[in-house]
């Protein structure tokens, strides 16, 4: 049975959120959950809900890292943090994976710098799933763990991110781009010119440059590489133009439709699109790179979110992908990328 950290302080919302998708986590994906944090309000919160009989723990933090904390002050000062705590479990081999809610500066810095980064890989990503007008999911990594990669990093998301698809969404050979400012070879900045270069070389299914259009067709790529500045702001504004839609779409709705039995079927169809778009039913984004599984949720994660959060982790340990990838990069066709 996978055994999962859960970091039970650190949304915006904990630890009510945190224990309501541990419980969803439990009973629906078999999965044991160590809830870290503050024993009497996780004992509250337990006593809330019908929970007995499921396979979870509680684990006392003292400290709770805030999203106004400075990460790396956090990290230097907060030892005892329910977000470090959890991380030691994985550490020191008593949890599979370690999942996150908190402060995304303060829990990179602890995944990094406590569980250590797998020895073939320079730099962690994350990777952020995005729903596709096909109805699959396109992945960008990495989103925000480097605000500056060069081009071996690049090379080395690509691998990560490549692998990471594979095993998760089931993909026997996923299409790799790299995000460019047009399709064309010739284009981009001296970093993407270069990392398209090096991408032609390696065997993966590279399909070449990739337009931020493109992103949420599906027809072009599956797995999406850029640095961590520009993968981070692309995130960001999917976020709110997803925000963006849905409330007008429902505003529109309401505005327009008066009989009631059109009204009812619209806002079926209306939540169906929302589940679609909604990034709860992705639940996270993985930190690739580092030794032990992390996965790295929204700050506004509602259950259903630290739930898939969860059930993405396991997936993650059951497909063994952090073996897959230090024996990837290991191989000698990538040893010139390895050097930071």
């Amino acid at each position: 049975m996978i055994r999962v950290a859960l970091d039970a302080m650190g949304g915006d919302h904990a630890p009510r959120v945190e224990v309501e998708g541990a419980i969803a986590a439990a009973r629906e994906l078999g999965a044991t959950v160590l809830l870290v944090g503050r024993p009497e309000a996780l004992k509250a919160e337990l006593g809330r809900q019908r929970q007995r009989g499921l396979p979870i723990e509680i684990v006392p933090a003292s400290e709770v890292i805030t999203m106004s904390d400075s990460p790396g002050l956090a990290f230097r000062k907060k030892r005892n943090s329910s977000v470090h705590l959890a991380a030691h479990l994985v550490r020191d081999g008593k949890a599979d994976a370690l999942v996150s809610a908190g402060n995304t500066g303060a829990v990179l810095a602890v995944a990094r710098f406590v569980l250590g980064m797998l020895p073939s890989v320079s730099r962690p990503a994350l990777a952020a799933p995005f729903p596709t007008s096909r109805g699959g999911v396109a992945v960008i990594l990495d989103v925000g763990a480097n605000v500056d990669s060069k081009v071996n990093h690049l090379l080395q998301f690509a691998v990560m991110g490549e692998i990471y698809y594979r095993t998760v969404f089931r993909a026997r050979r996923p299409r790799v781009g790299l995000l460019s400012i047009g399709e064309e070879e010739s284009k981009g900045n001296e970093l993407v010119r270069e990392a398209h270069n090096e991408l032609k070389n390696i065997p993966l299914h590279f399909v070449g440059n990739v337009e931020g259009r493109d992103v949420f067709t599906g027809a072009v790529a599956d797995v999406i590489v850029s640095d961590g500045f520009i993968g981070n702001i692309a995130l960001k504004i999917s976020e709110g133009v997803a925000e963006l839609i849905s409330t007008k779409l429902k505003e529109a709705l309401s505005s327009t439709l008066r009989a009631q039995v059109g009204y009812v079927l619209s806002k079926r169809a209306y939540a169906d699109f929302r589940r679609k778009i909604d990034y709860s039913e992705y639940g996270g984004a993985p930190l690739l790179g580092v030794r032990g599984i992390c996965v790295i949720a929204h700050g506004r994660s509602n259950p259903n979110a630290i739930k898939n959060a969860i059930r993405v982790a396991v997936e993650m340990a059951q497909g063994r992908v952090n073996e897959k990838i230090e024996r990837e990069l290991s191989a000698a066709w990538v040893t010139s990328i390895r050097e930071d």
